[in-house]
């Protein structure tokens, strides 16, 4: 409890009007004795109204409030949350909310101002933003109550337990909110199709029918068995799609308010959806991280859900990132051929290590390695040279930029495809080279 600032006037008005009768005094002007006894006077009602209105300031119950939020926020985008407070009180008080919002969620509008009346449920909302993911818990609301005279202000801490999770920027899919999406998909002509013909997924050996194509032979089956034996074909079953979502420290870098990290979980997402709505399956393998996810490669609508529940709340770490040991595990796990997209940030110094673990996992999947490209080199090699700070810029930058370029080249010349892309454009780059390669039966 603490005075308010009607009182603190009054004891400054009080205080100044003693002060000016002291000096009075001591320049030996002539004082009304009366003035002193009033003087005195008011200030001693002074403390007595304060010390009433204090009693009963504390007599007075604390409101009851209740947060009404979303279960779920989408990284970096305004929500609202809204306060409902209910009170006994028998007369209008207008009292200060405020939220006690967990670090990592950016905020407007607080403290919120709200008109108690007697008998009436009172709402008040301000607007939050998450600035990163994860699950977050609200544990307490502030309320300030002004005393009936208006001479204190009580402030006091109401339990209000609640939690939210924050998930990756992609709040149109997982609301269901999916026509921006659709109509943006549809602009880019994907559409989900079942193949036709001649199926390219071997299933089976049997005996040389009429009406079977030659190609269908197995000469080694039939040298073997002395008889004509064909392979039998069915409908090519759908891809198997395995992010390898790099969470070491090359993910780090953050051009705009989202990190690499976070543009990256969102191409993923936007990847997902679109291999889901092909009918293929999709997973996920991390590496590089804190505790490694692993989620298998499952088909349907609901394995979004899965995949944004089980990434919401990762995050990148100062660790290096060690391709080899991430390929060995992928590769105990993912036993059927599947298109493996490895997203990092490709340095100078991940050169031998990151071949040789591509060639190893390439020899069993198809691979395509997708590397960010910081914002930042694009400006520097564009921005005008004038100075000789500006002319060293320049030229680390071109050579840092030469040295990525060759190893993307020798990725390339290994069969692996590689994708150079700057964060923001990562989602729409990988969705197109997925549709190439999807068309090419690859």
């Amino acid at each position: 409890m603490k005075p308010s600032r009607l009182m603190l006037i009054w004891l400054l008005v009080l205080v100044a009007c003693g002060i000016a009768l002291g000096a009075a005094r001591a320049l030996e002007c002539e004082v009304s004795p009366s003035l002193s006894a009033i003087s005195w006077g008011l200030l001693l009602a002074l403390l007595i109204l304060a010390l009433l209105d204090a009693v009963r300031l504390k007599r007075l119950p604390s409101p009851r409030v209740k947060r009404q939020m979303p279960g779920s926020l989408a990284l970096g985008r305004w929500s609202e949350v809204q306060l409902s407070v209910e009170h006994d009180f028998s007369q209008p008080l207008a009292a200060q909310l405020f939220d006690h919002v967990p670090s990592g969620l950016n905020i407007e509008h607080l403290p919120l101002s709200v008109e108690l009346q007697p008998g009436q449920l009172s709402h008040v909302s301000y607007r939050l933003r998450p600035l990163k993911r994860g699950h977050f818990t609200f544990a307490h609301c502030e309320i300030s109550l002004p005393s009936p005279l208006g001479l204190w202000s009580d402030r006091r801490l109401l339990d209000v337990p609640d939690s939210t999770r924050v998930y990756p920027d992609f709040a149109r899919v997982y609301g269901g909110q999916l026509q921006a999406v659709d109509n943006w998909l549809s602009q880019i002509g994907v559409r989900q199709k079942q193949r036709r013909g001649l199926g390219l997924e071997f299933h089976q050996l049997r005996e040389f029918r009429e009406g079977d194509s030659l190609r269908q032979i197995d000469w080694k089956a039939t040298a073997r068995q002395s008889m004509p034996i064909a392979r039998e074909y069915q409908d090519e079953r759908d891809q198997q799609i395995v992010f390898m979502l790099d969470c070491g420290r090359h993910m780090r870098s953050q051009d705009d308010e989202l990190a690499h990290f976070d543009h990256a979980l969102n191409a993923c997402l936007l990847l997902s959806y679109v291999a889901l709505r092909q009918g293929d399956a999709v997973g996920l393998s991390t590496f590089a991280s804190d505790q490694p996810h692993y989620l298998a490669p499952v088909k349907g609508a609901a394995q979004l859900n899965v995949l944004l529940n089980g990434v919401y709340d990762l995050d990148s770490t100062p660790r290096p990132a060690d391709y080899e040991i991430a390929v060995t595990q992928l590769l105990a796990r993912q036993k059927r051929r599947a298109l493996v997209v490895l997203i990092t940030n490709l340095r100078d110094e991940d050169d031998e290590a990151l071949l040789a673990a591509v060639r190893r996992l390439s020899s069993q999947h198809r691979v395509v390695v997708a590397s960010l490209r910081e914002e930042l080199l694009d400006t520097l090699r564009h921005k005008p040279v004038q100075t000789l700070p500006e002319a060293l810029a320049y030229c680390a930058t071109v050579d840092y930029l030469n040295v990525r370029a060759e190893l993307h080249e020798r990725l390339s010349a290994h069969g692996v495809s590689v994708l150079d892309a700057r964060p923001g454009e990562l989602g729409a780059d990988l969705v197109t080279r997925y549709l190439e390669l999807k068309k090419a039966g690859s």
